[in-house]
């Protein structure tokens, strides 16, 4: 079993032909509101991509923000475990989707600033632990140091992206970042070989966008080139990485062939719509595993290892 304890928003996604620049209003077209939030994703996708029993540690407000999250994870399968915030409203996001398939995201937080170390339930049966930052710094550290107690595997999507203490990371056993995270956890403006050598964390996992994805796991480096997809959103791509890779561990993968796992649920993520509802099915992600079995070229694992500075 994972559990994963985290954020839950609504996201209100507005489609436009660009994402504005500082100062700049654009006309939007069609609007929607999905269920959201890291921690959230994370945990459907555990369940739904991943295939794997799931249970979300997550606070909501009392308010009908938190009735759409509820019924998205319920559907999932995901087991809840919910702090009721009647002060706080649910935490919401705001995003504006552009054509290409690029977003912009603004969070407001809400009740999931609320969520506290006392709050974590036992972790007795649990095999990882899924955490993310968009709750309390304190907290993800608090739990961080319960779960390494537990003997429980802890994993950070170090996202949105800051600056961790050490002792934070001293607990991690997988971090998992994109680049512009990698850079600044890393607190190094080289390359992407140049960064994880300055990481202690066991097994270090850097997600690079449509190009696919390196991890060093305790010295050894995995590439994995990403599948040829037609973008249509890609929020929420990196949530279902993270919840489909966590699965694909849990069930005694190895690292190589969860990455794999993990490209194709992520990139199957950016053909629709949303976060949670953009979400593939396990069924999905085998079929398109089964329709692309080479996209691990010799050429394309060249291009990657240059793209991380391995050459």
């Amino acid at each position: 079993m994972i559990l994963v304890a985290g954020s839950a928003n609504l996201d209100f996604v507005v489609q436009a032909d660009h994402i504005p620049a500082p100062g700049e209003t654009v006309l939007g077209r069609e609007f929607k509101t999905f269920p959201g939030g890291k921690g959230a994703n994370q945990a459907v996708a555990c369940a739904k991509a991943g295939g794997m029993v799931t249970h979300m540690l997550l606070a909501l407000g009392n308010d009908d923000f938190a009735t759409p999250l509820e019924s998205s994870l319920r559907g999932a399968g995901v087991q809840m475990h919910i702090v009721r915030e009647p002060d706080h409203a649910t935490g919401t996001a705001f995003i504006c989707v552009s054509d290409s398939g690029e977003n912009a995201i603004t969070v407001a937080p809400g009740a999931n600033a609320c969520l506290r170390p006392v709050h974590l339930p036992p972790l007795d049966g649990f095999s990882h632990l899924l955490l993310q930052l968009e709750t309390p710094l304190d907290t993800v550290c608090a739990y961080a140091r319960a779960a390494r107690k537990a003997g429980v595997v802890v994993v950070l999507n170090a996202a949105p992206s800051q600056v961790l203490a050490p002792e934070l990371l001293s607990l991690v056993d997988i971090l998992i970042v994109n680049e512009g995270e990698l850079a600044v956890v890393s607190q190094c403006q080289g390359s992407v070989a140049e960064c994880l050598e300055r990481l202690q964390v066991p097994t270090v996992v850097v997600t690079l966008g449509e190009s696919g994805c390196c991890a060093r796991q305790q010295g050894v480096l995995h590439l994995q080139a990403a599948f040829a997809i037609s973008p249509v959103d890609s929020t929420g791509a990196g949530d279902t990485f993270c919840g489909a890779l966590s699965a694909a561990l849990s069930l005694g993968h190895g690292m190589a062939d969860a990455l794999r796992y993990a490209c194709a649920a992520g990139a199957l993520a950016c053909t629709r719509l949303g976060a949670q509802s953009s979400i593939p099915e396990a069924t999905d992600v085998a079929s398109l595993l089964v329709q692309q079995t080479d996209n691990n070229t010799p050429s394309r694992l060249a291009a990657l290892r240059a793209l991380c500075g391995l050459n």
